[in-house]
Formats: structure tokens, C-alpha cells, sequence
């Protein structure tokens, strides 16, 4: 995600498919689950902080452990606080990943008094934008809850998902961040799968997409920073040059390598995005999980990729959207995690 550090562990928690809003790009594939009581999701935090400090205590790693919590809309959980309550008495930074319509001023002053690390608010564009992509009357509900969190002292993130619907416009969310005085503008690109598997003829070609890069990151953002989880934009940010970095990754994209996704029913995926089940939280331990897993294996694996992403320079520091290649080359009936980025505009040497 584009608000965790890349040596982080960070555990994205998914608490409700429901959500208040029907986003044309949203990567849910169901309506529906068996959510997760507060007592099972209680012992899964408990287990996930053993967990990481039995690994401290082995490997003498010192983690920088996070949650990632969001839906669907996690507003709509009624036990929220809950829930972050107890994710708080662990030991672990939060943050949340909502649409922001529902803050008020009493929500914002709750997330505050619970020591929230940092809360990302979905914006798609100015009002007309976000507006055909998220629907009628969300954009002033969103910068409201925004401008609650604000002030309460929060630190806030604009993230904006980028298509054809949108990216000609994403300069202009330089203009609205800075006037709403946010503290970060993020961006990850569209992910053709779920609902957002029709906006296939909307995803950027590789060197729109380089463009587009490159424009955001020679813009002078002012008061707030430009971030992305977008691997493929890290070598832009990075100035990386081709230079073999190995075979052990080293950051880039987080799948296998520094965190996990739980659906709201318990099932455990690389990533919210790459929806390939590895396990379920309500019968399997996570740390077997994370070590036995093929799927995470072989993502850690740089001989098992495919295309260009096999045989890149800049394979530890990046790898890749594995989202993006996995839906992708589902819609063209590969079913191929490993597959290449279809939007990777570096040039191999």
C-alpha cells in the first residue's frame, strides 16, 4: 500500500464486503460473506502478533508491524472501535482505508482518541470525475469526511485508482490536495478484475502510462508528498538504474513478501487484489501459511515469472503489479500470476 514503508509488515483486514457506494472499477467479486465475528477476528490479531514476535525472537528482525483496515466500507462494521481498539492494544499502527462519505465529526474525533496512524480516503478527481466513477452526490459526502478527519488532526490521504476515465485529470487532484490540506496524494493503477474486469479497454497502455509517471513526478506538490505502491512507479521514484539487484526481493510489490490480505470471511489472499485463496484464518495458521504456501513461494521465486518480468534487472526492487498480470492474463484465459506486467514501460537493457 502506498502508506506503509517497504520494510513493513502490514496485515490489510477486510471487514465487510458491504459497501454504500457501487464504484464502476471495484475489484469485489461478491456481495456477501460470512464476516468474521469480533471474537474470531480478536484471536486472529492475537495470533498475528505472536506470530510476528516469534519471528522477531527467531530471526531478529524488527518489524515495523501495521493493519491495513478497510471493507467494502469498514464504517458499516457496527463494531469498528471495537475492533481497532483491540488491533491498537497489540501494538499495531492502523490505518484506514475508507470513501470517507460516512466520517462525521464525532467519527473523526473517535479515530483520533484510538491513535489512528493515518486515514486513506478514495477521490477519483474533481466533482464531475469522481463523480462518474464513484456516483452522484459522493464527492462533497467524501471531502467532508475529509475535512472532519483534518480537523480533528489526523493525517490524511488522498488515493486515486488510474484509467482513461480519470488520468488526463489527476493533475488537477495536485490543485484539490493542496487546498483541502492533505498530507499525501497516492495513486495505483486499475485492476481489471471483479466489477472493474469491464473497464478492461480503460487501462492505461505502458507508455501512457510512463507519461503520466513522469508528469506526476516532476510536479511540485507544495506542502504534501506524492506516494503510490505501484512497484512499476517506484523505478521511476527510485532513479534505479539497470543494474542487476538479485534474486531475494527486496521491495517492490508487496505480494509474498511483506504482507497479507483477510477477507472478511477469514480467507487469507496475497493480496486484496490478487484473488487466488491461500488458506482461511478460521482453520489455518498464518504463519504455516505464509511459510508452506505455494502460491507465496512462488512469488518470492524469480525463476517461475514469465515475459519480461523473468528476465529483468530490476526484479528484486519491483516484480511487477502480480494483480494486474494475474487478472490480465485471466480475461485472456492464461490464469498466470506470474505472468508480465502488461503496463511495464521499463526498458529492459
Amino acid at each position: 500500500m502506498s502508506i506503509n514503508h517497504s520494510f513493513d509488515f502490514f496485515i490489510q483486514l477486510h471487514l465487510t464486503e458491504k459497501c454504500n457506494l457501487h464504484c464502476k472499477h471495484c475489484y469485489q467479486t461478491v456481495n456477501k460473506s460470512d464476516e468474521m465475528s469480533f471474537p474470531e477476528i480478536k484471536e486472529t490479531i492475537s495470533e498475528i502478533s505472536e506470530t510476528l514476535n516469534d519471528w522477531k525472537e527467531i530471526y531478529g528482525i524488527d518489524f515495523s508491524p501495521s493493519f491495513n483496515v478497510t471493507g467494502g466500507e469498514p464504517f458499516l462494521r457496527k463494531d469498528l472501535y471495537e475492533i481497532l481498539s483491540e488491533i491498537v492494544s497489540h501494538g499495531f499502527n492502523i490505518y484506514l482505508l475508507t470513501n470517507g462519505t460516512l466520517i462525521d465529526k464525532k467519527k473523526a474525533e473517535s479515530l483520533f482518541g484510538l491513535g489512528i496512524k493515518g486515514v486513506q480516503v478514495s477521490i477519483e478527481g474533481t466533482e464531475k470525475i469522481h463523480e462518474l466513477i464513484r456516483g452522484k452526490d459522493s464527492f462533497s459526502a467524501s471531502v467532508n469526511g475529509v475535512n472532519n478527519l483534518l480537523d480533528e488532526g489526523l493525517n490524511v490521504t488522498l488515493n486515486t485508482t488510474l484509467s482513461s476515465l480519470n488520468a488526463d485529470y489527476f493533475i488537477d487532484m495536485l490543485e484539490l490536495s493542496s487546498n483541502l490540506g492533505v498530507h499525501r496524494l497516492g495513486f495505483s493503477r486499475l485492476v481489471p478484475s471483479g466489477k472493474g474486469k469491464s473497464l478492461l479497454k480503460e487501462m492505461l497502455p505502458a507508455g501512457t502510462v510512463k507519461v503520466l509517471y513522469e508528469k506526476i513526478f516532476s510536479a511540485n506538490s507544495g506542502s504534501f508528498e506524492i506516494v503510490t505502491g505501484d512497484p512499476v512507479a517506484s523505478q521511476l521514484m527510485n532513479n534505479t538504474e539497470n543494474n542487476d539487484l538479485g534474486n531475494i526481493p527486496t521491495g517492490g510489490c508487496a505480494a509474498g513478501i511483506s504482507g497479507l490480505t483477510i477477507l472478511p470471511d477469514g480467507t487469507l489472499l496475497p493480496c486484496r487484489r490478487l484473488q487466488i485463496p491461500i488458506g482461511n484464518v478460521r482453520k489455518d495458521s498464518l504463519r504455516e501459511v505464509w511459510a508452506t504456501s505455494d502460491v507465496l513461494n512462488d512469488l518470492r521465486d524469480r525463476k517461475k515469472y514469465k515475459g519480461k518480468c523473468g528476465v529483468c534487472k530490476l526484479w528484486a526492487g519491483c516484480r511487477g503489479c502480480r494483480a494486474i498480470a494475474s487478472a490480465y492474463s485471466n480475461i485472456a484465459g492464461k490464469n498466470d500470476y506470474l505472468a508480465e506486467d502488461p503496463q511495464c514501460f521499463i526498458e529492459q537493457p
